[in-house]
């Protein structure tokens, strides 16, 4: 049985196409994300957040300092500190001192991490095929080009608000 993706308002919002936009992106953004929230608890029984640390650091093999990494996920310093001291707790990752400024921490995953990491991965990626499996492949394509005119037309009126 297909399962029925609410939408605000019940999709019955009428006039503008750019609310009625931005209510959609909002609620499959919302959808995709409940649901990986709720599928990294029940079968690996972690966080997304942890997920997203991990990723980074996958990324960044030699390490990145932690304003790097909250700059990179997008969160605050103190966000990802908690994070990164539960990841270090459990092994997953390590942190030193920046050799240039020892008042800066470097983290980076050990082999345990790398290892833990791959298994998340591969989950995340199964579970997002599965969710976008009913979209056809030029469609998933024109949607991502369309994001991408959204995203530099969010770039452009942030230039002209600043």
């Amino acid at each position: 049985m297909t399962e029925h993706v609410r939408e605000k308002h019940d999709g019955e919002l009428g006039g503008r196409l750019d609310i009625r936009v931005l209510l959609r992106l909002l609620s499959c953004s919302m959808t995709i994300e409940k649901r990986l929230r709720r599928r990294f608890v029940e079968q690996f029984d972690t966080t997304l957040p942890r997920f997203d640390v991990l990723a980074t650091l996958e990324r960044h093999r030699g390490g990145i300092t932690m304003s790097a990494l909250s700059q990179s996920l997008l969160v605050s310093n103190g966000n990802v500190t908690a994070v990164v001291r539960q990841l270090e707790a459990d092994g997953l990752l390590v942190s030193r001192p920046a050799p240039d400024d020892r008042r800066r921490s470097i983290v980076a995953l050990t082999e345990r991490g790398r290892s833990h990491f791959q298994e998340l991965a591969a989950a995340h990626h199964g579970w997002i095929a599965t969710m976008f499996a009913a979209m056809p492949d030029d469609k998933l394509a024109a949607l991502y080009d369309l994001l991408a005119a959204l995203k530099t037309s969010l770039g452009a009126e942030q230039q002209e608000t600043a």
